[in-house]
């Protein structure tokens, strides 16, 4: 197939066009795997039945169920179709009431979903980074970037709520501690966001934490509040005052754009049948380490007996049991 020799006239919409292919590209591929192996599976198994070779039957039969695992996987990130879905993503995480327990429990969640994101190949960034007074983070932002990056991670906005036995209590009593999440995506320069300088107040402030090279004596770090939306973004990633300033103005517009769609579904869930809680306030799953092993998810029931795999990355679990119930739930309406 010939290339259209006007595409790369326009640069930024023939990048699309040739992502969207590659993305096309990739899924033929796939489904052309499936099909040979499941075509391949099917004639060998008829040969080993026909020779009574029950170990090669047994052997074929499992490699059709590893591709029926790895059908299912390629049919949810096919269903990954919404409008901003492909694109990256911004995780901000927040310590509850509860002191130290909470910004431990605060910086358990940074590491769980860096750890997913590095063992999918996605590229991390630490956007703001506030540590906690005694141990653990008050608040922090990361930029994940990858394709699907936000359609994957785009249901962990609201509560995490952990119980355990506190290693802060010298009398070893059971702690919950309740940490806030935040996804919204990272928004393409078409997406038009309006807002202008007097709709927001641009604050300027030194970088602290635990930053490493990133903290420094000068004022560098740029916290922008919407003044309208009382949305607030911070950026303390660059030791320039200006790369800083230009990458929280985009956060603030992924934030709006986010915000935008939080309204829409509120209001068609409230059409549907009756307002239910949407967003920070709704507590999506429990971790327990003790008494018990468990991590269960408020919305699915999808639930894990390994608190230890799950807190290091494992989430894909939870991650697609919700995407698959948004899913329906979206095709019941």
């Amino acid at each position: 197939m010939s290339e259209d020799p006007t595409l790369w006239d326009d640069p930024q919409n023939a990048q699309t066009i040739m992502r969207e292919r590659q993305t096309l590209e990739d899924s033929f591929k796939q489904v052309n795997e499936f099909e040979t192996a499941i075509s391949d599976g099917t004639e060998m198994i008829e040969l080993a039945e026909m020779e009574d070779d029950q170990d090669m039957i047994t052997e074929i039969e499992v490699g059709l169920a590893k591709t029926k695992i790895k059908a299912e996987k390629a049919q949810l990130n096919t269903l990954l179709s919404g409008e901003v879905d492909a694109n990256s993503t911004y995780l901000e995480i927040h310590a509850g009431a509860g002191g130290t327990e909470s910004c431990d429990w605060a910086s358990m969640l940074f590491r769980m979903y860096v750890r997913w994101a590095e063992k999918r190949g996605y590229k991390v960034d630490t956007i703001e980074y506030q540590a906690g007074d005694e141990a653990g983070i008050k608040s922090v932002t990361i930029h994940i970037q990858g394709h699907n990056a936000h359609g994957w991670l785009k249901t962990e906005s609201g509560v995490h709520r952990l119980v355990r036995i506190s290693p802060f209590d010298s009398n070893a009593k059971r702690h919950t501690s309740f940490t806030s999440v935040w996804v919204y995506p990272e928004i393409d320069d078409d997406i038009d966001i309006d807002v202008s300088d007097k709709d927001v107040r641009i604050d300027t402030y030194r970088a602290s934490g635990a930053g490493g090279q990133h903290v420094n004596k000068t004022d560098s770090a740029v916290r922008i509040t919407h003044l309208e939306t009382n949305i607030v973004v911070q950026c303390q990633n660059d030791r320039s005052q200006h790369k800083n300033r230009a990458t929280a103005w985009k956060m603030l517009r992924a934030r709006l754009y986010e915000h935008e769609l939080k309204i829409r579904e509120a209001e068609a869930a409230e059409t549907e049948a009756g307002k239910t809680e949407i967003g920070w306030g709704h507590q999506i799953r429990s971790y327990v380490l003790q008494p018990y092993q468990m991590v269960k998810d408020a919305r699915t029931g999808a639930e894990s007996s390994n608190p230890s795999a799950v807190l290091d990355g494992d989430i894909d679990l939870f991650l697609e049991a919700s995407l698959a119930s948004k899913i329906s739930s979206d095709q019941e309406n």
